[in-house]
């Protein structure tokens, strides 16, 4: 699982973003944190999605044989 968490994100900061993760963390798959710097709550929709979805696509990469 990719969490991915925006700096400025105020909706959902980046205590809640982190707890997510540490949650997540136990289960036995791969578990990944990444907050992009400077981006806020609408990371897919707002002018630089492209990097949001090159780390999406470098996390499921590592993975895909």
């Amino acid at each position: 699982m990719l969490v991915i968490s925006g700096e400025l994100d105020h909706q959902v900061p980046h205590a809640i973003s982190h707890a997510t993760y540490m949650r997540q963390a136990k289960n036995e798959g791969v578990t990944e944190f990444n907050e992009l710097t400077g981006r806020g709550h609408s990371l897919t929709i707002d002018a630089g999605w492209r990097e949001v979805a090159q780390v999406s696509l470098d996390f499921v990469s590592r993975f895909v044989k």
